[in-house]
């Protein structure tokens, strides 16, 4: 294509005019883009969970804040200061910037330690709604079609591509069908910003039938999101249709309370998505997917039963969580403990999310710590093992 036709906008932004790729790279869990916002250059993760412009680690600066924003998560809600983007480039293409704006992450966030990899925060879908656009996984690209592109005149087979609809809920997510065996329906969002292969609701699993009401789930985790800490579990999941394409078992992320969202029931996170090339029509309502791994389900993951995090009042890490008759709660870990180290390595100031998968691995595996509870030195052993609710 030419330099010129390559950077053109349609006059009515509505998309581009000749097709345009944008490399990008992946992290752990995630997909990590270059941009330039108000003339600064960042690292931002791609999350179509989130429907805004941007967010930002506290201590980037693209100007002074110019208003407030209040954002919902998994849990509650929370207000954050917003800066106007004047200016906002994704490759050769400058994005409408239109009422869109950078939301500041009032805890600071820890990017890079999450992914693995320098970022400076999250883009979101918003800026990208009259794109016709495809997530490219096996390319690790963004290609940005013309509209004359219409996915819905494909015709999927059903086994390796699959058509999907937005719902009509879907105006500030990309929501989407999940049926059970006997078609009971969740609504759930393609979300590329969660890392699990799917996380919904202990609720949720009641109403439709795969979980026993009043029930108590073993192997209690804690994990931490915008508006604080939350209790969740895994779950084996089986028979079901995600966005159309049949899965015959896998593992899922529970949160054990409600769901924050009447018209939401969870999400579909990068475990799931990475195993397909995906092309978003927002205006035609319509998700192309293509299987190219050969995968669809995911493999469970060993774990020793610790939820740890970094207090930083002390710059230790504390345990917060132990789940009873897990190999950490029958060898004697306690909430309060301290870890010193984790097979042999001290240096834990790395974050939450990759300082407990430093806990998982195969199962029958053993992971070393060095724990300090009350000025005790104490050392422990122990086995990694499958803490999954069926």
């Amino acid at each position: 294509m030419g330099p010129l036709t390559s950077l053109l906008l349609l006059a009515a932004g509505q998309g581009v005019l000749s097709q345009t790729e944008v490399p990008f790279r992946l992290g752990d869990d995630a997909i990590i883009l270059d941009v330039v916002a108000n003339g600064r250059k960042l690292a931002l993760m791609f999350d179509t969970g989130f429907s805004g412009g941007i967010v930002l680690s506290g201590n980037i600066n693209i100007g002074k804040p110019t208003g407030k924003i209040t954002l919902r998560d998994f849990v509650g809600q929370f207000e954050a200061p917003t800066t106007k983007l004047t200016s906002l480039k994704l490759g050769s293409l400058n994005l409408d910037t239109t009422n869109v704006e950078a939301v500041h992450d009032r805890a600071g966030g820890q990017y890079s330690f999450a992914y693995n990899m320098h970022c400076d925060g999250i883009f979101g879908y918003g800026t990208l709604t009259k794109y016709v656009f495809e997530i490219n996984f096996a390319s690790s690209k963004f290609v940005f079609h013309p509209r004359t592109v219409d996915i819905t005149k494909r015709t999927p087979d059903n086994q390796k591509t699959f058509l999907a609809k937005l719902l009509p809920t879907g105006h500030q997510s990309l929501e989407m069908e999940v049926l059970t065996s006997d078609n009971k329906r969740m609504i759930m969002a393609l979300d590329t910003g969660n890392s699990f292969y799917a996380t919904t609701h202990k609720d949720v699993l009641e109403r439709v039938g795969l979980w026993q009401g009043g029930k108590q789930a073993k192997y209690l985790k804690s994990s931490f999101v915008a508006s604080g800490e939350v209790a969740t579990w895994y779950k084996k999941m089986k028979d079901l249709r995600i966005f159309g394409v049949p899965v015959a078992e896998s593992t899922w992320s529970v949160i054990d309370l409600p769901s924050s969202a009447a018209e939401s029931d969870g999400t579909v996170g990068f475990g799931f998505l990475k195993n397909f090339n995906m092309i978003i029509d927002f205006e035609r309502r319509r998700v192309w997917l293509e299987n190219f791994t050969g995968k669809i389900a995911n493999e469970p993951v060993a774990d020793v039963g610790i939820s740890a995090v970094m207090d930083d009042a002390v710059k230790r890490v504390r345990v917060v969580r132990v789940a009873p008759d897990s190999p950490a709660g029958k060898a004697g870990v306690q909430r309060g403990d301290s870890i010193l180290s984790i097979d042999g390595n001290d240096e834990l100031d790395i974050g939450w999310r990759r300082l407990n998968k430093m806990f998982e691995g195969p199962k029958g595996s053993k992971v070393k710590l060095a724990i300090s509870r009350n000025g005790n030195l104490m050392r422990f052993e122990l086995e990694r093992d499958f803490l999954i609710n069926d």
